[in-house]
């Protein structure tokens, strides 16, 4: 058996030093199975508690050490604060892989540092700061927060994750009698943990948002569909549904063949994926679609509940360059679509300057089209052009839709 402490911090090692992305590292790096859980539980709990987890290294580290001792400090900080496990176990347990991995001249500072941790004298900034390091958000997404959403911010923060979504193609009734919570979707459901079978190989089910399944519900059945910003293909795989061809555009190469493999998977043999820019013009879709999705490139911060690993990489400068993005594609895509159909723009953010403000500017220089009125059986808010979804109403999801019809 391994030491419990090795398969996290090579899965924290990719996401913290390179970049990776959590379900990816996650997926990458070969883990001991028989304590996948543990593993899958450490690792996300330490990237929702990296703001707290860092101070606790602030408080008692006399100089920042470096990443990869904060990496192994921050996975026995989340197994003795949070976890409750016994000092004298993650202290030796630090210890041990310290030396499996050659770094024996650390061992020294690691095993004081747990040793005179005391989480009584941890203190957290006060006021917006405070919440920031509390909840794992970024101090600028707070701030927007509490301005747009005021008293409720914090209520929107603490939201929590209600589990795994997977919807079902069929074969539901195999799985059912574990525990698990039914969505107002159907064939949706929630599970506290869910252990991937052969189920999701043969295309019998597949891990999807509840947020984007409420999406996919928003768009009316129609001839031709685009997904204009398609990968990883779950929306496109859905629509398939219900639509009679789906063309999914995604701008990276590598990103189509995740479209292609989804729906290869899923039997989706009415998608077609293809790599295009869908902030610029082509011409052979002018007009082309009866129905246009934008899920447009966003902070993705209505989502850190399920995304941990988001605020790691979220700036306040990559934000406002998002909404110039958001602006060009759905202007762009608009002329793809029919007279008399539809455009459908959604995020999975909570600010207005990624959903209404956006669609609004939008309608204004695009008199031909005007917002639809649309509603879903999931908790949501009416804005002034749609509907918007929030982390603590929407099984911790945040996310925004808006229709929009083209006149004839």
């Amino acid at each position: 058996m391994t030491n419990p402490f090795y398969d996290p911090y090579r899965i924290l090692t990719k996401i913290y030093a390179d970049g990776a992305h959590l379900k990816i590292a996650l997926s990458d790096t070969p883990i001991e199975e028989l304590n996948r859980a543990r593993t899958v539980k450490t690792v996300y709990g330490v990237l929702e508690n990296d703001g707290y987890l860092s101070a606790c290294i602030r408080t008692f580290a006399p100089k920042n050490p470096k990443q990869s001792v904060r990496i192994l400090l921050k996975i026995s900080l989340y197994w003795l604060v949070f976890l409750e496990k016994p000092r004298y176990m993650v202290t030796d347990t630090a210890v041990a892989l310290c030396k499996k991995l050659g770094k024996g001249g650390t061992a020294g500072f690691v095993n004081a540092f747990l040793r005179a941790f005391d989480a009584q004298k941890v203190t957290l900034p006060a006021g917006d700061e405070g919440l920031s390091v509390r909840y794992n958000f970024p101090l600028f997404a707070v701030k927007k927060l509490k301005a747009q959403y005021g008293a409720r911010a914090e209520e929107i923060l603490g939201a929590k994750s209600r589990g795994v979504t997977v919807r079902f193609a069929r074969g539901s009734e195999n799985y059912l009698s574990r525990p698990h919570e039914a969505t107002p979707f159907e064939n949706v459901f929630i599970f506290p943990n869910f252990t991937r079978d052969d189920g999701f190989v043969t295309g019998d089910y597949t891990f999807q948002s509840v947020g984007s399944v409420a999406i996919c519900a928003a768009v009316r059945p129609c001839a031709k569909l685009l997904d204009a910003c398609a990968a990883p293909g779950g929306k496109s795989v859905l629509l398939a549904g219900k639509c009679g061809e789906v063309t999914a555009c995604e701008l990276h190469e590598h990103r189509v063949a995740l479209i292609r493999a989804y729906a290869s998977r899923m039997e989706a043999d009415n998608v077609r994926a293809m790599q295009a820019d869908s902030s610029q013009p082509i011409p052979a879709f002018e007009r082309a679609f009866d129905g246009v999705l934008c899920d447009v490139p966003c902070s993705g911060l209505g989502t850190v509940a399920e995304n941990p690993d988001l605020p790691l990489r979220k700036t306040e400068d990559d934000f406002n360059a998002l909404t110039k993005v958001q602006a060009e594609i759905l202007s762009n895509c608009s002329r793809y679509v029919k007279e008399g159909g539809q455009l459908v723009y959604s995020t999975c953010s909570v600010f207005e300057e990624e959903n209404d403000l956006i669609t609004g500017a939008f309608l204004k220089a695009h008199p031909e089209f005007s917002a639809e009125e649309i509603s879903s059986p999931l908790a949501h808010e009416k804005t002034a052009y749609g509907l918007q979804f929030l982390p603590d109403r929407a099984y911790g999801a945040g996310f925004y839709v808006c229709s929009m019809r083209k006149k004839a």
